[in-house]
This record gives C-alpha cells, structure tokens and sequence, in this order.
C-alpha cells in the first residue's frame, strides 16, 4: 500500500458539482498518494462517476478544485489530459476493428508509435492474456476480454494517474479476478489508482478507500480501519423467510438496523446479549423459524451501512 504521507497524485478541496440546482457531489476535500490504489466506494447515484468526470476534464466542478499530477483539472485541462488513462462505464472501443487496431488506434492518439508501441502492445497483450485474439474483431469478444482491452487502451502511452469507472461491472468472477491482477501489477510499477465501485469485495483490495454516499464522504481510510471505526456490534440471523425477516427483525428491541446477506440477516444492536432475545422473540411471534443468532466481526459492507444509518440519523 503507498504511503498517504507521500506527494499527492490526485486532490481535491471542495470539489462540488450541481446539476440544475441538484447537489451531485457535495464539496469533496480528498487526497491521493501517488503510487497508491485508492477505491471511490458507493451505490448508484453516489456521485462516483460525476468526480471522475470532472477529474479527467470532462466537465466543470460548480465548486472548488482538483489537482491531478500536478496540474489544475481546469486551468490545464490539456495537460491533466496527457497524464492520465481514463476508463469510463461505458467503454470506448470500435466494435467492428480488431483488439490490435483498438490498441493501435488508441497509442496514435497519444503519439506512442513505431518500436515504442510494438514493445507495449506486446506487453499488455500478453499481460491481458489478448495476444492470441489480436486478430479477433471486439464485438465477438467476451466481456471480460473487452474489459481487459479497454485498460489496456487506457494504460498503454503510460500515464501517471490511471482513472476507472466501475470497469468490472457485469463480467464474471475469473475475469475480475484477472483485472485486478493487472490493476496491482500496474500499482507495484508506480502507477496511481483511483477507481470506483459498488462491490465492497473489490473495495477490500484497495489500500485506502473513501465511502461516498449522496455525495458526500462518509469515511476515509483502510478497509480494517473504517471497520474498527465504526465500532459496530453485529448478530449474524439464519432463518427461513429472509426477505420478511428484515421487516420484522427490524421492530425488535434493542436492533439498529437489519440488511440481508444472502440468506441471512445482519442486525446491527445496541447490546448482543439482550438483542438476541429479543430477536428471537420477535420472530417467533412472526412464525418465522431461527436456526441460529451468533456474534460476527463487520466487514466493510455492514461499516457502510452503519455509517449511512448515522447520516440519516443526524438528518432527522
């Protein structure tokens, strides 16, 4: 993991943008170490995608400021520009060329030519596990093998500061796998990581991360560091009915909040001991069969929802 202390790759100080008077991301103050894999963690609408946005130039903060290796996101929109890979949701390859002329394509707009993009289209094919389907047109790629070619359309002139919008979306475990493999290796060569994500999995892997919700910051740090944070006691509830369980686990006594987790509750509560039963109780009022309650350590998930369930409470 980089060292936060080291010079900054990415800031920003009150980075806000407002679309038709509608607050879309609320005045963000957030630095990122250069060399460091840092994770923009969120649902849908959090505001992830619209920082990204104004990271890489595409469009003006309403308010505030960003820097990004070392150039003002801005005043030197140009030169942010040229030191940058930007991955957008939507990936900008030509279906009907070929995974080299997308690579190809792709280095001529930066000026990478001749022998310097031979030796790199070589790399990141190999790397990508691409160079056999070099041949192969895009739109009869699988969708992990385009997500591999759009990183390394994105990385292949060598830019200091590399910008992903959630890229793993809708393929599967073995591809995502295989690109975070080349998001780390590319970490361990000195390149800067700021990507974003609703998988909380995926946020476990980064060495800092910053939980947006609403536009807003709700904590900033480790993975293991937001958790012991948010000093969350937690029960784990198996039993039949899940879905109707959260309704009616959530009226019971001495229980914060209630989200399921495949096929079983986390309650966040006040006190283990005294929850339990009255967990218990409820639910057997409700005809729903318990088969057990225990204690659990939060992971980063359940620490979001927590820190969510804060925010709502202050509003209030």
């Amino acid at each position: 993991m980089a060292d936060p202390s080291r010079a900054a790759a990415v800031e920003m100080h009150g980075l806000r943008k407002e679309f038709d008077g509608v607050v879309a991301v609320g005045g963000l103050d957030l630095q990122v170490a250069a060399g460091e894999v840092f994770g923009l963690v969120g649902p849908d609408g959090a505001g992830k995608t619209t920082t990204l946005r104004m990271l890489c130039g595409a469009i003006a903060p309403t308010a505030g400021s960003a820097i990004v290796a070392g150039f003002d996101v801005t005043a030197e929109a140009e030169e942010v520009r040229r030191r940058i890979g930007y991955m957008p949701q939507r990936l900008s390859l030509y279906r009907e060329l070929t995974v080299e002329e997308n690579l190809r394509f792709a280095a001529r707009i930066h000026g990478v030519a001749g022998a310097a993009f031979e030796e790199r289209r070589d790399r990141l094919l190999t790397l990508g596990r691409l160079m056999r389907f070099r041949n192969r047109l895009v739109r009869d790629l699988s969708g992990g093998m385009r997500q591999k070619l759009a990183l390394s359309c994105a990385i292949v002139h060598e830019p200091d500061v590399l910008l992903l919008d959630e890229p793993t979306t809708g393929i599967d475990p073995v591809s995502r796998g295989e690109f975070w493999e080349l998001l780390l290796g590319l970490a361990e060569r000195g390149t800067t990581i700021l990507i974003t994500t609703p998988y909380m999995d995926e946020a476990e892997r980064c060495g800092r991360v910053g939980l947006l919700y609403e536009g807003l910051l709700l904590a900033v740090g480790t993975p293991q560091g937001i958790r012991g944070e948010a000093h969350l006691a937690l029960l784990e509830v198996r039993c039949n009915r899940v879905l109707q369980a959260r309704h009616v686990a959530r009226e019971a006594p001495g229980v914060r909040w209630v989200e399921v987790f495949g096929d079983r509750l986390h309650a966040a509560v006040d006190s283990p001991a005294d929850a339990e039963a009255s967990l218990r109780e409820t639910l057997a009022r409700a005809g729903i069969a318990v088969s057990s309650i225990r204690q659990i350590d939060p992971d980063l998930e359940d620490a979001f929802f927590e820190l969510v369930q804060r925010r709502r409470e202050q509003r209030r």
